[in-house]
């Protein structure tokens, strides 16, 4: 039993520095299908009246996500769907495959979970120096005292460690319960478990992103400096 793909090692050098494991290369096609896909979606699609049932499904997707992204409270939505709508597809991609014999989903691996954290920890500033300013933004970690400034700072690391750890977790765990039952009865449990990790997937994905969206918001939220004029 593996508890992470990066245990399943196709090809190491010789002194075991570098090694190709299921990790990448789940990755590696993973996005491969979702960059093919996606260029194979859009290529036919129609600015007309009359659209096709798939463009109308694709397009419910898109309001879906730019309405989520729009109840965190991020303004211009479209600003933001490209990177948030793609690490919720990728991780609910990564859930779906699992139905693929033998298939092993990046996000059981802790360093896969981490660099998704990791792209929501450069894009907190990004977006907020983009609303914001530099100034403005790096100001904010003073607030509501210059003495926040370090307990600031250990909270946007802790809360980038807290998105890994939480979406590898839950990735991992239902990985090892199906593992288990394939043991103890490996006709019933493991399908029952399959379309439990499926839905825990999907679930892991739209809290991924959704925190991500929130993240940013609250980078973004712009900050009143001046104070209330009184009218005489």
């Amino acid at each position: 039993m593996h508890l992470t793909p990066d245990q399943i090692i196709f090809w190491q050098s010789e002194n075991g520095f570098i090694k190709i494991n299921a990790t990448i290369v789940s990755t590696w096609a993973l996005m491969f299908f979702m960059v093919v896909g996606s260029m194979l979606i859009t290529s036919r699609l129609s600015t007309g009246i009359e659209r096709s049932s798939w463009q109308n499904f694709l397009e419910i997707i898109v309001t879906s996500i730019n309405k989520q992204i729009e109840d965190v409270g991020l303004r211009q939505p479209e600003r933001y769907i490209g990177f948030l709508g793609t690490l919720f597809l990728f991780v609910a991609m990564a859930a779906l495959a699992t139905i693929i014999p033998y298939y092993e989903p990046p996000t059981g691996s802790l360093s896969t979970t981490l660099a998704l954290a990791l792209s929501v920890f450069i894009a907190v500033p990004y977006f907020g120096i983009e609303d914001q300013g530099l100034g403005r933004y790096l100001k904010s970690y003073l607030e509501p005292t210059a003495i926040m400034l370090p307990f600031n700072i250990i909270s946007e690391v802790s809360r980038t460690l807290a998105l890994a750890v939480r979406l590898f977790g839950n990735m991992m765990s239902g990985t090892m319960i199906i593992a288990i039952l394939l043991t103890i009865a490996p006709l019933i449990f493991p399908l029952f478990m399959t379309l439990l990790g499926l839905l825990t997937g999907m679930v892991q994905a739209y809290i991924f992103s959704i925190l991500a969206g929130v993240y940013i918001a609250a980078a973004t939220l712009t900050r009143s400096n001046s104070s209330p004029k009184v009218e005489s």
